[in-house]
């Protein structure tokens, strides 16, 4: 279209017949145009504004994301505070079980030590105060860096746990049978009763020191020097410490299983009726009262009321 061409605009009505023609010259067309194309920016501008606006309108308020972020806070906090107390429970049960386990360790170390001291052990060769010696080579830096894990400890506190029962059985056991054997060896009845003299008259028929006459003799007479120790020849009760017509000052000791063993002619008495001697113990100090021609020890082993000869107990090699 040329400038100077003109445009004509027809406009028809509703009734046919009827229209009306407008000339638009070139400058209204612009214009036309540039009003239209001005609407539509209008347009497009106001759809985009309303569109900003509805998902403005969409999103929460400050307000509301501050309140989600501090609830979304708590809850995390509530559940750390909650792992913490479950690790803090597992921690005490494992002191618990650590302190009991600590606890039976040293009744252990009791049971070694009097093992030691009773001579089962060497003492060399088990040395129950200090710690048991254990060594090896390194085995790299990424095994000696793994740590153990909460589970896998508590399988090692409950194996060591079923160690020291059945380690403590077995020592309770030692124990009683060490008790048993040390309560036979104390009971079993060998040996001399005095710690120096010699014998002076055996078991059996004798001439009498005072008659002459062949008469029993019901045990046997070890002499010595005036004033030294008698001692119990075995472990027993004490069931006589008093004087007695020929016997003088007479000490009696009963072993059990129907075994007694007398101590006559006694200078002095150093046990009383009850009390539980020891082998090896002092019970009398040596004398000649009572039927006696110097100072010198009666002894006797009698055994379910019926005298037995006394150097077969003494000859006894010891248990």
């Amino acid at each position: 279209m040329k400038p100077e061409d003109d445009m004509n605009i027809i406009f028809v009505g509703k009734h046919h017949g009827r229209s009306r023609v407008v000339a638009v010259n070139a400058p209204v067309a612009a214009g036309l145009v540039l009003v239209v194309l001005a609407l539509l920016a209008l347009a497009g501008w106001s759809g985009y504004r309303v569109a900003v606006s509805q998902a403005e309108a969409a999103k929460p308020s400050p307000s509301e994301l501050v309140v989600e972020w501090q609830a979304k806070l708590k809850h995390q906090k509530t559940e750390l505070a909650q792992i913490e107390h479950n690790v803090q429970q597992q921690i005490d049960a494992l002191t618990l079980r650590l302190g009991e386990m600590q606890g039976r360790l040293l009744r252990l170390d009791a049971l070694g030590q009097r093992f030691v001291e009773s001579g089962l052990v060497a003492s060399d060769e088990f040395d129950f105060d200090q710690p048991a010696a254990v060594g090896g080579p390194e085995e790299g830096e990424a095994l000696s860096a793994d740590s153990y894990t909460a589970p896998e400890l508590t399988s090692m506190i409950d194996q060591l746990s079923r160690l020291i029962d059945d380690r403590e059985q077995q020592l309770r056991l030692l124990d009683q049978v060490a008790s048993r054997k040390k309560l036979e060896d104390e009971l079993f009845v060998e040996g001399r009763p005095i710690t120096w003299g010699w014998l002076s008259s055996r078991y059996g028929y004798r001439s009498d020191p005072f008659t002459g006459k062949r008469t029993w003799h019901s045990g046997v007479d070890l002499a010595g020097k005036d004033g030294s120790d008698i001692i119990a020849v075995a472990g027993g009760v004490v069931t006589y410490a008093d004087e007695r017509y020929g016997y003088g000052n007479l000490v009696e000791v009963d072993h059990g299983d129907g075994l007694v063993t007398r101590y006559a002619h006694a200078k002095s008495i150093k046990v009383d009726v009850g009390d539980v001697v020891q082998k090896g113990q002092v019970v009398a100090l040596m004398g000649s009262t009572g039927r006696s021609t110097g100072p010198h020890v009666h002894f006797e082993v009698i055994r379910n009321g019926k005298s037995e000869n006394p150097e077969t107990y003494i000859q006894r090699a010891s248990r």
